[in-house]
């Protein structure tokens, strides 16, 4: 075999997570955006609510594209980056790699489907809310 087989969340899935995390955020009373991005780290889903800043809508999606291509949460980049000041150097030069907490790897039976990110809250609010997201959806965050 020279090929590998790669699983992908759904556009279905995808917006269910989105719609999970809007509905957690706002019974919080938090302004947020949030993202799901395929493992290639293509926007799937995407969502926000009313009142969020312009900006915030991009932290989402480079949150999830982070989680999702690397398959490993947004905050444990940021953290394994930090340990390093040869690393974080390197993260200064490269596009959409977003080392701040709230994206979220998505799994489904131990492989890695895709990303989810939320910003706009305070970044363990973001995670809890991603967090959230992913296991009300029956899939596990990583």
């Amino acid at each position: 075999m020279k090929s590998l087989e790669q699983r992908q969340i759904t556009s279905e899935a995808a917006q269910n997570l989105v719609a999970n995390a809007l509905q957690n955020a706002q019974q919080n009373g938090w302004e947020v955006a949030v993202a799901v991005v395929d493992p290639n780290g293509y926007l799937v889903a995407f969502g926000r609510t009313d009142n969020v800043a312009p900006p915030i809508g991009e932290f989402a999606i480079d949150k999830a594209y982070t989680a999702g291509t690397l398959r490993k949460s947004s905050k444990a980049f940021g953290d394994r980056m930090a340990s390093s000041p040869t690393l974080g150097l390197g993260l200064s030069n490269r596009n959409r790699f977003l080392a701040w907490g709230g994206g979220a790897a998505v799994f489904e039976d131990g492989r890695c489907i895709g990303g989810l990110g939320v910003s706009g809250a305070q970044e363990h609010e973001d995670i809890d809310c991603a967090e959230h997201a992913i296991r009300a959806a029956g899939l596990q965050p990583g």
